[in-house]
């Protein structure tokens, strides 16, 4: 498996891993604007040719907001979201970050057991942040 920045040629497929993955998917524009970043990005895991996951980031002075991640249905539990955690504190690490924050739903235990394995802790929770449907975020903060 490799990991390497997202190119506009990666796009189709992240928006596919999108779809599949959050009942609020985030739009092809929103994605793209991340392409570029000059204070993040999108970080693909992709292995012969596929795109298995992406996290999307952004990095502001001492803070990194993890703010998208996903992996194929296909290749769960194969190490890909984890693999992309680590690149994600690297990233921050080389920015000059000292600590990465997300938010997540509170209903979404696999990520949230992932986040936990990778050291995150949870910090707080936005009320009603999602929506379709409506639910709490639990705002989770990893230190670097």
């Amino acid at each position: 498996m490799d990991i390497y920045f997202g190119r506009e040629r990666d796009i189709p497929g992240i928006m596919e891993i999108e779809g599949a993955s959050f009942t609020d998917p985030w739009s092809q524009n929103g994605v793209e604007a991340y392409i570029d970043d000059p204070y993040g990005g999108i970080l693909v895991a992709g292995e012969g040719g596929r795109i298995l996951g992406y996290a999307i980031f952004h990095c502001s002075f001492e803070d990194c907001e993890l703010y998208n991640i996903a992996v194929s249905p296909a290749f769960r539990r194969r190490g890909a979201g984890r693999e992309l955690i680590k690149a994600v504190f690297y990233e921050a690490r080389r920015r000059g970050a000292e600590r990465v924050l997300l938010e997540v739903r509170r209903s979404n235990a696999p990520a949230r057991t992932l986040y936990g394995t990778t050291g995150f802790k949870t910090i707080g929770e936005r009320k009603n942040y999602y929506d379709g449907p409506t639910e709490d975020a639990v705002i989770m903060e990893r230190k670097l």
